[in-house]
């Protein structure tokens, strides 16, 4: 699926570019104005989509998160480690997004026109009183109905954590949540087959009114993008270096094909079994990567958070907002938690972004320009959040003492055991598994 939505979308890009340059060339400016407003209702029909589903989809997935983690205490030490981890890589990502779109500005001079008289940055709600408060719902109801993302969160986590709390009384409400994760899900998915249509309808629609000057705007934006995602990669790789030392440059080259294998689906669950199979070979036990590497999975997305920060920004800057510097770090701190809860959900980075311009107020129509591109940036950012999870994992498994010599890449089949697993704690053993050696 993922696949031929790829070529569908890439589709209708084209086929949006030549309508586009064809009705800028017949029709007069205020013709192409007009013309330009009706194209564009069908990106329109595609945001209202992806506005309806953030609410059941961030609920959702967070209670059931939740309400999955496990109380051992060998569980706990990992998970802590490993989020512990997650929230620094998460604070750097944001923080480069931010740092490259200021820098760079990719957005100065695209020209965009919101369609609402009061688009901008609602700065009036954000001083420390009024924002905190605000985190807070009074009805969940309310919260849901205006997407208010963080009262979600706010009422998700109460709420997975009550269900854990009661034990088995939980087990039909959370079954119940769980089935709504995947008819969530499915939706998604019907959403999403409308986005070839859509990124028809908003290509179409900008190039009659603007021309082809607009290509120039998004080798800008992809540019700008992979230099900061560039970025990233030192960044990450310096961080490994430092728990790992000379074993991070073997690191790279164990995972060298899930990074290819990333960027050319676009798809991280494409890449999960051979990742498996490489950090084996690297050295990290199955029953840490098998814990680490799905948690890291739903909330270790290095690639996917630059991404949010940065096409905020970036939506910001084509309209002609400008965004303080307060603000800016009220976001990243909103994107460290919203961009939590729905890793599972394809192209969940459109869902987060959409999320965050309804909060601060700015035009949510700008998701449809950037929709346009995303694929190519999707493929960064997917071989990003590969890597980001390979690092976390290896790390957190140093941390534990138990990262073990590493197998010649050149030897197939599953992972032989290795008696000579370097000093430290015992860690993790699943039920029936005895604990690794010292």
């Amino acid at each position: 699926m993922t696949n031929k939505l790829t070529i569908r979308i890439a589709a209708g890009m084209i086929l949006g570019l030549l309508l586009g340059l064809a009705l800028n060339a017949a029709l007069s400016p205020e013709a192409a104005k007009q013309a330009a407003g009706h194209l564009h209702l069908l990106a329109d029909i595609f945001l209202n989509l992806i506005k309806m589903i953030i609410a059941p989809l961030v609920f959702a997935t967070l209670v059931t998160g939740i309400a999955h983690m496990h109380d051992s205490s060998a569980l706990g030490r990992i998970g802590g480690r490993a989020i512990g981890w997650f929230i620094m890589a998460a604070f750097l990502s944001l923080l480069i997004g931010l740092v490259f779109a200021n820098l760079l500005h990719p957005g100065d001079g695209v020209g965009l026109v919101a369609k609402g008289k009061d688009a901008g940055v609602d700065t009036s709600a954000l001083n420390v009183h009024d924002f905190v408060l605000h985190v807070f719902p009074t009805s969940i109801a309310d919260a849901m109905a205006q997407n208010s993302v963080l009262q979600i969160v706010v009422f998700s986590v109460f709420f997975g954590v009550a269900l854990t709390a009661i034990g088995d009384k939980g087990k039909p409400i959370v079954t119940l949540v769980e089935s709504l994760v995947d008819v969530m899900l499915q939706v998604t998915d019907y959403v999403m087959r409308f986005a070839p249509v859509a990124v028809f309808g908003a290509v179409s629609s900008v190039i009659t009114e603007r021309g082809l000057g607009v290509i120039l705007d998004f080798g800008r934006l992809l540019g700008s993008f992979y230099l900061a995602l560039f970025t990233l990669w030192l960044v990450l790789a310096a961080a490994g270096y430092v728990f790992l030392g000379k074993r991070m440059t073997h690191l790279l080259g164990h995972i060298r094909t899930p990074i290819l294998i990333a960027f050319s689906t676009a798809s991280s669950e494409a890449v999960y079994p051979k990742l498996l199979e490489q950090l084996d070979r690297f050295g990290v036990p199955r029953r840490i990567s098998s814990f680490v590497l799905p948690l890291g999975y739903s909330f270790n997305l290095d690639g996917s958070m630059m991404y949010s920060s940065f096409a905020v920004l970036f939506i910001a800057q084509a309209y002609g907002i400008h965004m303080p510097l307060g603000t800016q770090v009220t976001m990243l701190l909103m994107l460290m938690i919203t961009s939590k809860g729905i890793a599972a959900v394809p192209r969940a980075s459109l869902v987060v972004i959409t999320a965050t311009l309804a909060q601060f107020k700015l035009p949510v129509e700008g998701v449809a320009f950037v929709l346009a591109v995303d694929h190519f940036m999707d493929m960064g950012r997917t071989m990003t959040n590969v890597i980001g999870n390979a690092i976390a994992t290896s790390v957190v498994t140093r941390w534990e003492g138990m990262l073990q010599i590493e197998r010649p890449e050149e030897i197939e089949g599953p992972r032989a055991p290795s008696h000579t697993p370097e000093h430290g704690k015992a860690g993790l053993h699943l039920a029936g598994e005895e604990p690794a050696g010292s």
